[in-house]
């Protein structure tokens, strides 16, 4: 998905949204998950003074995007990191220009050895990170039934979350569960028939879960995005790609409270030190249209927010 000829998500509006911000020569720009640099080379193409740093933590991606990115070695800088460490990797530098594109990238959905898709049968790894943290195997052989069933029902949204985690107790106290494939069937087998019909692989929210805790996807977005956010210059843009509803609402509410009036009820005039420090760019969420899924049917699930910084916090 994120190779040479690869067009990123919403390429054209996430270029559109960040470039008035990265007008000024040498505005320093920081994609959050640079992956196979899709949305990096549009913005370095459409934005000639705008330094870039290009942050992921998957190695591959990091090597991946060097040799993408050689045209522009002169203006980019690319860091291994989780992107909760943004304040520490721009140092004192002012970012204008804030991407986030989140969750997994096709070249890790389709890596045979990374254990992210359902659909193919590789080892219960799934870490974006390979050198570090827990795998999916551990968790899934490891967590307790209720604390198994709490991941699937928080990060999956899966109503039979309970149903699959005791079905993955009975089989892994039989043997350890090690790959993808032997996962999938015992998720499938642990939803109801009826359930089974309509909704696409039954094991596409056990996944995501696991993926989701194999990484802390979500812990790490609550610390970076106030973070980051509050290292943009005034007059600078965040934009946010996230794919699932779980994500999706977290930048929703971060945006939602630095867009908001913090003037306490009552009072009878607004207090400039709650005025609001960014405006929204976007109304609710964009998604792509129907020639982009058509193309790219990975994109179908992606909701673009967008906000600029307006005044510094008090």
């Amino acid at each position: 998905m994120e190779g040479a000829g690869h067009v990123p998500v919403l390429a054209g509006r996430v270029t559109e949204l960040l470039a008035p911000a990265l007008a000024r020569p040498r505005a320093l720009l920081v994609d959050a998950t640079v992956g196979r640099a899709g949305h990096a080379r549009a913005l370095l193409e459409a934005c000639p003074g705008v330094l870039l740093i290009g942050i992921d933590a998957d190695p591959d991606a990091i090597a991946a995007a060097g040799k993408l990115l050689a045209g522009y070695a002169d203006r980019v800088t690319l860091v291994r990191a989780r992107y909760d460490q943004i304040p520490a990797i721009v140092g004192a530098a002012t970012i204008m220009g804030l991407l986030f594109d989140l969750g997994a990238s096709s070249p890790q959905l389709d890596d045979p050895r990374r254990g992210f898709a359902y659909a193919r049968d590789a080892p219960l790894d799934m870490r974006m990170d390979r050198g570090a943290g827990r795998t999916a195997a551990d968790i899934v052989n490891g967590y307790p039934p209720a604390e198994l069933a709490r991941v699937l029902r928080d990060y999956g949204e899966e109503r039979f979350a309970a149903r699959i985690a005791a079905a993955v107790v009975r089989e892994r106290a039989r043997a350890p569960i090690t790959s993808s494939r032997e996962l999938s069937a015992i998720v499938k087998d642990a939803i109801p028939a009826a359930a089974r019909r309509s909704g696409g692989n039954p094991a596409k929210r056990t996944f995501q879960a696991l993926r989701i805790e194999v990484n802390d996807e979500l812990g790490t977005l609550r610390r970076a995005l106030p973070a980051a956010l509050g290292r943009l210059g005034v007059g600078g843009r965040v934009v946010v790609l996230a794919y699932h509803s779980l994500e999706d609402r977290i930048v929703k509410q971060e945006l939602a409270r630095l867009c908001t009036d913090r003037t306490p009820p009552g009072l009878p005039v607004p207090q400039p030190a709650a005025a609001p420090q960014f405006r929204l760019l976007t109304r609710g969420a964009e998604r792509p249209g129907r020639d982009e899924i058509a193309a790219n049917p990975r994109a179908a699930s992606a909701r673009l927010r967008a906000a600029e910084r307006i005044r510094q916090a008090a």
